[in-house]
């Protein structure tokens, strides 16, 4: 369980492009060549996690907890399965807020702006990826533990609509609207397409 050890605005944030450039030189600790892992150590946040390929799905879920490379956590276990099973062969793990916290009620209250910015250039990054990007919503009703996560999905919707991104959910949406968190799906639930523009404006 990773608890937080305080605001991340008291952190000595390691900017997106150089945590990069870090994440792209051989580990002692695990294969760079199958793994993308942004900062490439433990830290107080994560950018990216997830494996490299050249058909690769991203999934943006609410915030990270302790995944690392070679140690998956059941929610990471189950993006993996899912994408695979949607012929994707990787997937890359992004979070709408980086902070790392186990339980999303630890998330901080009022959001780092610094932090977001350099999580929207991993973002921009991963779309950079693939010449038409798959991005699978799934973030399910935890969005609603902070009123600052919405704000950041309408930056990343933005972000994608411009690198001509498809979105996606696995099943149909939650009653509430949302899309489903990944944990506990089925390995053969299917990507749907999912209308983020007509998600956000029902939430304006």
């Amino acid at each position: 369980m990773h608890i937080p050890q305080g605001p991340t605005d008291s952190l000595t944030l390691l900017p997106f492009d150089a945590a990069l450039a870090d994440a792209l030189q051989p580990s002692p600790d695990y294969d760079v060549a199958r793994w993308l892992y942004v900062p490439n150590t433990y830290s107080e946040y994560r950018y990216i996690l997830g494996t490299r390929g050249v058909r690769p799905l991203i999934c943006v879920g609410i915030n990270p907890s302790t995944a690392a490379p070679d140690a998956l956590d059941p929610t990471l276990q189950s993006v993996e399965r899912i994408a695979h099973s949607g012929g994707y062969d990787s997937f890359l793990m992004f979070n709408v807020y980086a902070q790392r916290a186990t339980r999303p009620d630890d998330m901080e209250q009022t959001y780092n702006p610094v932090l977001h910015a350099e999580n929207r250039k991993a973002f921009r990054y991963l779309l950079s990826l693939s010449p038409r990007p798959a991005v699978w919503a799934a973030w399910g009703n935890i969005i609603e533990k902070r009123d600052y996560l919405m704000d950041c999905v309408r930056d990343f919707a933005a972000d994608a609509q411009a690198a001509g991104a498809q979105w996606f959910t696995a099943g149909p949406p939650l009653k509430s609207g949302h899309p489903h968190h990944p944990l506990y799906l089925r390995r053969d639930t299917a990507l749907l397409p999912f209308d983020i523009q007509a998600y956000l404006d029902a939430r304006t």
